[in-house]
């Protein structure tokens, strides 16, 4: 099996290869679109901001790619982001796979939670084979101040100011906002499940 893990201009590549390492999965690193397109399974992971993010892959023409995929393929938290249709980070237009908007965290005062939201919340509602084996209520471990509204392609819900989308799913389209490959034995079963799809 051919596990391809889109590489661009965001960081976090290194250690979801060691996850899938831990697991058994071995997995190649590219940014070559025949590569990408070759493969079985394809992780888009990514930390940072999303319009230069969106800048790389399009001088690359690697969003129209990455839309047109038949196989598998899971977004991690700003890699979920990008595969929504908008994000109001710096206003910007996104690959457009998932219909959910991308949303910043505005917590009332009396909250008193700090955005970013970083560390450990539970997950919820799962629903989707990628959830197969995993306990209601497991924790992920999360790191962003940028969410995903709750809607038609929802499939696992976390509360944080609100609640949001930590997971989403729309044909061979996954996406998860928290990072499996830092999220212990939760993570590593999600890991399991999206290569066994």
């Amino acid at each position: 099996m051919k596990i391809v893990i889109i590489k661009y201009n965001a960081g976090n590549i290194r250690s979801v290869l060691f996850a899938l390492e831990r697991i058994g999965a071995e997995a190649l690193v590219t940014d070559e679109p025949e590569l990408i397109s070759a493969a079985d399974k394809i992780i888009f992971p990514g930390v940072g901001e999303a319009s230069s993010a969106m800048n790389y892959l399009r001088e690359r023409k690697l969003d129209l790619l990455i839309h047109d995929l038949q196989q598998p393929v899971l977004g991690v938290c700003l890699g979920m982001q990008l595969l929504c249709t908008h994000s109001e980070e710096n206003d910007t237009s996104c690959i457009g796979i998932f219909s959910e908007a991308v949303k910043k965290f505005k917590p009332d005062p009396q909250q008193k939670l700090k955005v970013p939201q970083m560390g450990w919340n539970n997950i919820y509602d799962l629903k989707t084979e990628l959830f197969e084996g995993v306990p209601e209520n497991s924790y992920g471990y999360f790191v962003h101040s940028y969410y995903a509204e709750l809607g038609n392609t929802t499939i696992a819900k976390t509360d944080y100011v609100q609640p949001y989308s930590s997971a989403l799913h729309r044909g061979n389209f996954y996406g998860v906002q928290f990072h499996p490959e830092k999220s212990a034995a939760a993570g590593e079963r999600i890991l399991k499940n999206f290569i066994q799809l």
